[in-house]
């Protein structure tokens, strides 16, 4: 079964997922961005079973990248995003600076990530839902084995993402919600981009904007 790890970084408090399974693990968008935090998150890492074999973004927004460069770099990974946040990626630094937040730029990506094919490591195997709307590119995780959802800022605990930054579009969003996350089973646990882990049964539910929209 896979270990699921969320470690919180930065101004922002950004969720960064470590998954593990079977030896192998894969990061999901380190956002580790004070050098104390950098020492934290390698540690973890260091500490696990195994070998970190995958790199990934769910989008490119700066608070979810901050620490892409240090995990390439530990670990000769290439970085995996959708093509549709490349343009995201590069403007980070910039970005960074207009919210005085230093910004180093990322590696670029070498893989891109399908929507429709799979994260294969150790015994675990992720579905990539193409799930726009907080950005142009979104993309979210899904393990049926494991009944979890990675969702990236597309959903939160009784709440969604912002749509009020460059790519982001209210429908787009609500739609990615419906077609994607309210089709998977209630009992899938939901593991966001910020904020505590949730469920689908209870977004379904309780989520103002669910309830309103759809």
């Amino acid at each position: 079964m896979a270990q699921i790890h969320v470690l919180t970084y930065n101004p922002f408090q950004e969720n960064t997922i470590v998954i593990e399974s079977a030896g192998e693990s894969v990061v999901i968008d380190p956002g580790s961005y004070t050098p104390e935090e950098k020492k934290e998150l390698i540690q973890f890492l260091e500490g696990l079973p195994g070998k970190v074999v995958r790199l990934l973004n769910t989008h490119c927004h700066l608070d979810h990248i901050f620490s892409n460069g240090l995990i390439a770099e530990k670990y000769q990974l290439d970085l995996e995003i959708h093509p549709d946040e490349e343009e995201m990626l590069k403007a980070a630094p910039r970005i960074g600076l207009s919210y005085g937040i230093p910004t180093e730029s990322s590696p670029e990506p070498s893989q891109w990530l399908t929507p429709g094919e799979y994260i294969e490591f150790g015994e675990e195997r992720l579905k990539i839902l193409f799930t726009p709307g907080h950005s142009k590119g979104s993309v979210s995780f899904y393990s049926e084995k494991g009944s979890y959802l990675i969702s990236g800022d597309v959903l939160f605990y009784e709440s969604i993402g912002r749509t009020d930054l460059p790519g982001g579009d209210f429908d787009t969003l609500m739609n990615s919600i419906q077609n994607e996350f309210l089709r998977l089973p209630d009992e899938t646990t939901v593991y966001p981009g910020h904020g505590p882990v949730t469920s689908i049964g209870h977004e379904r539910h309780h989520n103002p904007f669910i309830r309103q929209y759809l």
